[in-house]
This record gives C-alpha cells, sequence and structure tokens, in this order.
C-alpha cells in the first residue's frame, strides 16, 4: 500500500494550550487561572466591542473597507514580489481598480438609468395591465368545479393574505425581513464614512507588514500559535466568502440577464424592456444567500404577471434554473467548504444578522457564522486530551507550519503562563 506524504504539521508536536493548567492531569484539564494580562486584554476587548456596537454606524463602511482589503491585497503582494515599491504597487492596483470600476459603470449605468427611468414611466400601464391579468384568473377561476371546502379555504387564504393575517387560512409572515430591508436606508447616512475609504485602505495596505509585525510581537510567545491560527481561519473563510460572491454575482447577473434575453424574444418583450435592471438586481441581492435570490425573483414575477400566466411560468423556470446551477455547480467550485452551512442555520443567521445590524448584518451573517464554527471546532479540540491529529488537520492549508517550529523552540524560554 502506498504511504501517505507526511502531514507538515503533525512532524513538529503541537505547543500545549497557553489557556489550559500544566498542573491539570493530561485526561481531564482544567483552563488556568487568568493573569492579570490577560483580565486586561478581556476588558479592552470588552470595551473596545461596547464602543464598536454604540458607534456600529459608522462603523459599516470600514466593515466595507476592511473586504476591500481582502481584494486589493492579493495583487498588491504579487507586485512586491517582482521588485516594484509596495507605494507604487498600490498605486497600481488602484489605478487598475478604478479603470475597472469606471468600464463596469460605462457598460451598465446608463441602460440601468434609462430602464429605471422606463419603469417609472410605464408603471401605471403595468399596473393596469397587471389587474387586468388578475381579473382575467379571477375568471378562469370562477370557472372551476372545485369543490366547496377547497373553493372556501382558497378564498379564505386569499383574503387573509390581503388583510395581512386575521383569518382562519394560514398566516404568511415576512416581518423577520423588514429589518433586511430598512437596513439599507442606514447606507445613506453614512456616505461620507464612504468617502474616505479609499484612503484608509491605501494606509492599511501600505502598512500591512508593519501592523502585522507590531502585533505579532505584542503577543505571548505561548499564545502566538493559537493566536493566529484563529485569525487565519476567519481570514480563510472571509477570503473565499468574499472572492465568491463577486463571482457568482457577476455569474447570476450574466445568466439572469442572457435568460431575460431569450425569454424577451421568444415570450414576451417586457423581459428585454428590463433585462439590466432585473439582472444587475439578481447579482447584487445574491450577497444574501437563499432569501436574496427569492426577494430578486419578486419583480421578474410581478412584470411577467402583466404579460400573463405562461409569461409567469417562465419567469419562475428561468429564476430556479439559475438558482439551481448555482448551488448545485458554481458554489462548490468557487466557494468550497470553508463557508458550507446547512440551510437552517444559514436562514437562522441571517435572520440574527438582519435584527442586529440591518442589510449589512444579514450580508455578513454566513461568514461570521462559518468563521465561528471553525474557531469553536479548534478550540474545543485544543481543549480535548489526545487530539493532536484534529488540531493540525484544523489547522491544514493555513500555513502554520513554521510557526509550529517558532512556537515549539520559544516554549522553553517562556513563562508558563501570559
Amino acid at each position: 500500500m502506498q504511504e501517505r506524504e507526511a502531514d507538515p504539521t503533525t512532524s513538529v508536536p503541537l505547543p500545549p494550550p497557553p489557556y489550559v493548567d500544566p498542573a491539570s492531569p493530561a485526561d481531564a484539564p482544567r483552563l488556568a487561572p487568568l493573569s492579570p494580562r490577560v483580565l486586561v486584554l478581556i476588558v479592552a476587548a470588552i470595551i473596545i466591542g461596547m464602543l464598536l456596537w454604540m458607534a456600529r454606524d459608522s462603523v459599516r463602511p470600514f466593515v466595507l473597507g476592511l473586504l476591500l482589503v481582502y481584494l486589493l491585497d492579493p495583487p498588491v503582494r504579487w507586485l512586491v514580489r517582482r521588485g516594484v515599491h509596495r507605494v507604487l504597487a498600490i498605486i497600481a492596483v488602484y489605478v487598475v481598480s478604478f479603470v475597472l470600476f469606471v468600464e463596469f459603470l460605462n457598460l451598465t449605468l446608463t441602460p440601468l438609468v434609462n430602464e429605471f427611468v422606463r419603469f417609472i414611466q410605464d408603471f401605471p400601464a403595468l399596473a393596469v395591465q397587471l389587474q387586468a391579468q388578475l381579473e382575467r384568473l379571477g375568471e378562469v377561476y370562477a370557472r372551476l368545479q372545485l369543490p366547496v371546502a377547497v373553493r372556501e379555504w382558497i378564498d379564505a387564504f386569499i383574503a387573509n393574505l390581503v388583510a395581512g393575517g386575521g383569518g382562519g387560512a394560514p398566516d404568511v409572515n415576512l416581518s423577520f425581513l423588514l429589518p433586511i430591508v430598512t437596513g439599507a436606508g442606514g447606507i445613506i447616512g453614512t456616505i461620507f464614512g464612504f468617502l474616505l475609504l479609499p484612503v484608509w485602505v491605501f494606509y492599511l495596505l501600505k502598512d500591512r507588514v508593519a501592523l502585522t509585525d507590531t502585533f505579532d510581537s505584542a503577543l505571548p510567545a505561548t499564545w502566538r500559535f493559537d493566536v493566529w491560527a484563529i485569525v487565519r481561519m476567519v481570514e480563510r473563510v472571509f477570503g473565499q466568502w468574499v472572492r465568491a460572491q463577486l463571482i457568482l454575482g457577476v455569474t447570476v447577473g450574466v445568466f439572469t440577464f442572457i435568460g431575460l434575453t431569450i425569454l424577451s424574444a421568444t415570450i414576451d418583450p417586457v423581459f428585454g424592456r428590463y433585462a439590466v435592471l432585473l439582472s444587475i438586481t439578481a447579482g447584487i441581492l445574491e450577497l444574501v444567500p437563499i432569501i436574496g435570490p427569492i426577494i430578486a425573483a419578486v419583480p421578474a414575477v410581478l412584470l411577467a404577471a402583466t404579460a400573463g400566466v405562461e409569461a409567469v411560468v417562465a419567469a419562475l423556470v428561468l429564476y430556479t434554473l439559475v438558482q439551481q446551477v448555482e448551488n448545485n455547480l458554481l458554489v462548490p467550485k468557487i466557494q468550497g467548504d470553508a463557508v458550507e452551512l446547512h440551510p437552517a442555520a444559514v436562514i437562522f443567521a441571517i435572520i440574527i444578522g438582519g435584527a442586529l445590524a440591518g442589510l449589512l448584518g444579514a450580508i455578513l451573517a454566513l461568514p461570521i457564522a462559518a468563521a465561528i464554527r471553525d474557531v469553536v471546532r479548534y478550540l474545543f479540540r485544543r481543549l480535548s486530551p489526545g487530539s493532536s491529529e484534529a488540531v493540525a488537520a484544523s489547522v491544514a492549508g493555513l500555513g502554520m507550519e513554521g510557526r509550529l517550529g517558532r512556537s515549539a523552540s520559544s516554549e522553553a524560554s517562556a513563562a508558563p503562563g501570559p
């Protein structure tokens, strides 16, 4: 049988967890008592967290700035490795990014504005057409030979939807989406914060190495392995999520545009009149998993309803097909397993994130929940006796091999606790 290649993380002994009492039995580890230094760090973290939460509306632009750092740092490092000065590399990446953004606006902004203005102008006529289609559907429904009990249930269900609940039919409550929708308005109040983003991101990119070294030197030697393992787990999750969302958003937008163009030529021209508007909406709402694609399909279905039942069925088929291709083909290839969560956990995280931080909280709920999952799993394994192989598997691919040797060598000269 062919031997497997040795894992670099298992060739060097893992450093002992600094938060475990070394005097406790190996089969029943206990937490080490908190030192004054650790207490200071915990209190400082709590105070900083409270301040950030109190100023969360103003902090939102800088969260977007951190995501931009994830996107811009790889090309900057690529140029630096080829001998370009870091400041010049950042300026070059800024120029290329600006040119690409302007070209994107040239391609999409004009047709997007035109279609939006056209929609405002066509709205009265579309409303009349929708009313006519509903009346026609009502006539068809009246001619159906349905049992009395079934007809009464359907009538009660429709009346309950129109009245917003209170009837005997099932109650459809979409109030959990309210924080997500209303949170979008809060972004307008922080528009000035976004104007500072390019400067703030520039300084983060410029001093990234120095900031990293300063942070590393401030850590106790016994804590460095675990701190950097956790930091890199979070970086891996957010890095994969940012890249995946960009690719998925563009892909879903392009596929939706192509599908709407085909439906415009084969079903009804109403799809082509607003193809750019609908496709960009679908690409942006791709940021909100599970719920976002459903919300994106609503305006397309309503527009299709003005053209008849066939157009509604075609719109539903198109959006369902796009999402099936995305979920079954694109997501496993692009996003991988780092951000994979059960759909029930995703919906729960979105609701909690939307309730706490509005639209931004709903968008970031998935990577935050995935990062918490990985960190908790890692710490659980670190606190479990005889779990060296599981811990090594948790840090595999994080580039921690070099820190294993340094942690082991610094362990002898470091104090037992921080």
